[in-house]
């Protein structure tokens, strides 16, 4: 048992998971490519890494999925109802950080 769950369910509850953020990713992607436009997110994009805790949330149901329902959520409230732009956005989730 793992989590209190036979391993098969937990298996089933993972690729769920999965199956749901890559739905969500998907959607996501094409929702900031009809607002940007799909050259200019590759001409904009920068070289930044995931951290490490969002490649092992893979292994976590659901994990990957909230991730990107976060990342929308940080789109809406601290991008587009401040007036920033989804161009804006696309640079700040590509770019590292730059100390000034």
């Amino acid at each position: 048992m793992i989590i209190g769950m036979f391993e098969q369910d937990f298996a089933a509850y993972m690729i769920f998971g999965l199956i749901l953020n890559f739905v969500f990713s998907i959607l996501f992607g094409i929702h900031l490519s009809n607002n940007i436009g799909m050259q200019e997110m590759i001409t904009s994009k920068g070289d930044k890494e995931q951290p490490l805790v969002v490649k092992l949330s893979l292994f976590i149901p659901y994990a990957k999925m909230l991730i990107t329902l976060y990342r929308v959520t940080i789109l809406q409230l601290f991008f587009l109802n401040k007036g920033h732009t989804y161009k804006e956005f696309w640079v700040y989730m590509t770019h590292e950080e730059q100390e000034s």
